[in-house]
């Protein structure tokens, strides 16, 4: 008789069963910019993989394994819980890339390997950086499968916050609790005010400067890392005549690093106002993300600021 599955054996059930179906991998492979930030990453740097061992965390369709084997590793190991591993096998031999990947179904932490890894890749990054991230499987496979020296792709993460004002948003999905069919729901409206949202955000949105929230090293970062608190300045525009004040976003890293974008997302709304005349509105906050590659001597930098394209 099979025993009874606890509500968090079954989330964790859900969510690898969530990256079974070939629609999340198509979305995923559809996004340009986060497909050839990693290729651009890996082929670029492709004299650090030239006969080494690449581990794959959460390889799903196994893309990134095919980048790493064609880019001249001597093996690469691809890990996915999901029943998407059956298909990645598939696809690796019709690419005529078997004798090179070697795809596993099941956990990182059950992992069992006849040698260390040299070079660690995953598309670990999850809404806000960490919800729902991967990070901590990829810190264990750090820990316990690398190699003294590992590489890991991508090998950094930062976490920044803006705030922005969206006042059709507000007043379609907020303010419209106030009447609804003349009765008064207001409470809701409380309600909502708390509940984080993953938007795309655009950049004439933006009311105040930007300010980093967290940077970790993924070389170094340990699991309790991951659990932090930051203190932030933000400073509202000031409006005028010819519109808001803009803010430019200062630009991370040096002009070698070639930037990458994905989806922007939109944080907490925020119920604190300044009714100042003369003050942009802050009605959200934004938290966006990037993760830089800069184990090789071509830097890639996969963002998704407000201040590039969305995707």
């Amino acid at each position: 008789m099979d025993k009874e599955k606890t509500p968090a054996s079954s989330t964790t059930d859900y969510y690898f069963d969530s990256y079974s179906h070939y629609g999340i991998h198509m979305e995923m492979l559809k996004d340009y910019h986060r497909t050839t930030s990693y290729r651009d990453a890996i082929w670029r740097n492709a004299y650090l993989f030239k006969g080494k061992v690449v581990l794959d965390v959460g390889c799903g369709t196994g893309i990134l394994s095919m980048f790493a084997a064609k880019a001249g590793a001597r093996k690469v190991i691809g890990v996915d819980c999901s029943n998407i591993a059956v298909q990645a096998r598939q696809i690796v031999k019709d690419n005529g890339l078997d004798n090179v990947i070697t795809i596993i179904q099941g956990k990182v932490e059950d992992l069992q390997l006849d040698e260390k890894v040299d070079i660690i890749i995953s598309e670990w990054m999850g809404y806000f950086l960490l919800y729902e991230s991967m990070l901590n499987t990829v810190l264990y496979a750090r820990d316990r499968w690398g190699v003294p020296g590992v590489r890991l792709l991508p090998d950094a993460a930062n976490m920044y916050v803006c705030g922005i004002n969206d006042e059709q948003y507000m007043h379609e999905n907020f303010n419209v609790w106030e009447n609804v069919q003349g009765i008064d729901f207001s409470y809701f409206k409380r309600l909502s005010y708390i509940e984080p949202l993953v938007d795309t955000v655009e950049r004439q949105q933006i009311v105040t400067n930007t300010a980093k929230l967290v940077s970790f090293d993924i070389n170094t970062v340990k699991e309790v890392d991951l659990s932090f608190t930051a203190e932030f300045t933000l400073v509202a525009g000031q409006t005028g005549k010819g519109g808001h004040k803009s803010h430019s976003a200062p630009p991370p890293y040096n002009n070698n690093a070639r930037a990458c974008n994905n989806t922007g997302n939109n944080g907490g709304r925020t119920s604190e106002h300044n009714n100042s005349a003369n003050v942009m509105r802050v009605d959200a906050l934004c938290v966006y993300f990037d993760t830089p590659f800069t184990a090789g001597h071509e830097i890639v930098v996969l963002t998704t600021t407000p201040y590039a394209s969305a995707t």
